[in-house]
């Protein structure tokens, strides 16, 4: 296995899920996570902050705490599946891809497709096509990769593998994807099987465990098997390199800063 192209990354979902629990700076994660010893940071469109409008600014706290952007992620209200939503869908996408394109290889993350009204679900499939396919062309333009990230939470358009079948058929073939190991596995997915079949759009990958319930896990403690997740990784042609490492579990919720400290161990342990 290829390990030398491997690079860890930390995604500040893990602090965003605790709302208003969480009272601490953007310069106070920036500095856990490079003090736990990861390589890289994806951002979300929530915990940027004030940096949203002063990537220059956001630059020079990661260069000073030795990080790279690996992305910048972002969901909207409109769950990427509401025809009247396209034109402002389209231009927050403009904006983030603006904003990553000072970073070098920095991609951007669309989130999953989500049901947010009744309606047709195919409908919603092509809705959600139209966001994804246009905002690489956007992406395209301004020399930024975009990728999608479906998700196994709430209302989510994107968990089964019918449901990635559905979505992908409607995409052109340069959109990427960030599989995301503790979705899919909730999902009710052979993982493998799936990063297998879409291996060609892989990007980077979203490491996280749960249990055989669908329970959320620190790394290492469910059923994720990590060692086949990375080789099928670096099987992919447009794979970058990264693991970007997300906790979501009761652990995280707790103690953030000590779960992705453990998760960085548990990555060296496997020798990363």
């Amino acid at each position: 296995m290829m390990k030398l192209n491997i690079q860890i990354g930390c995604q500040t979902f893990t602090w965003e899920m605790l709302g208003d629990g969480w009272t601490g700076s953007l310069e106070d994660l920036v500095d856990t996570i490079s003090q736990a010893g990861y390589s890289g940071i994806e951002i979300t469109d929530t915990m940027v902050g004030h940096f949203a409008n002063n990537n220059t600014g956001f630059a020079k706290i990661l260069a000073n705490a030795g990080l790279d952007l690996i992305s910048f992620a972002f969901g909207s209200s409109s769950g990427f599946c509401e025809p009247d939503a396209l034109a402002s869908d389209l231009e927050m996408t403009k904006t983030w891809v603006d904003f990553a394109a000072a970073f070098p290889s920095a991609l951007v993350s669309l989130g999953s497709a989500t049901i947010m009204s009744e309606g047709n679900r195919a409908e919603k499939f092509d809705a959600a096509a139209e966001v994804y396919n246009r905002a690489t062309e956007i992406g395209h333009d301004a020399g930024v990769t975009v990728a999608i990230h479906p998700s196994s939470h709430t209302n989510t358009l994107l968990s089964s593998r019918e449901d990635y079948d559905e979505i992908f058929k409607r995409l052109d073939p340069g959109v990427g994807w960030v599989p995301d190991t503790g979705h899919i596995l909730r999902g009710n997915q052979n993982m493998i099987d799936t990063m297998s079949t879409y291996r060609a759009r892989i990007r980077y990958v979203h490491l996280k465990d749960v249990d055989a319930s669908g329970s959320w896990q620190m790394l290492g403690d469910g059923i994720c098997d990590m060692t086949a997740v990375i080789e099928t990784a670096l099987s992919a042609p447009d794979f970058n390199g990264w693991l970007v490492i997300e906790e979501e579990s009761k652990d995280a919720a707790s103690n953030p800063n000590a779960a992705v400290a453990r998760n960085r161990e548990t990555m060296r342990s496997l020798g990363y």
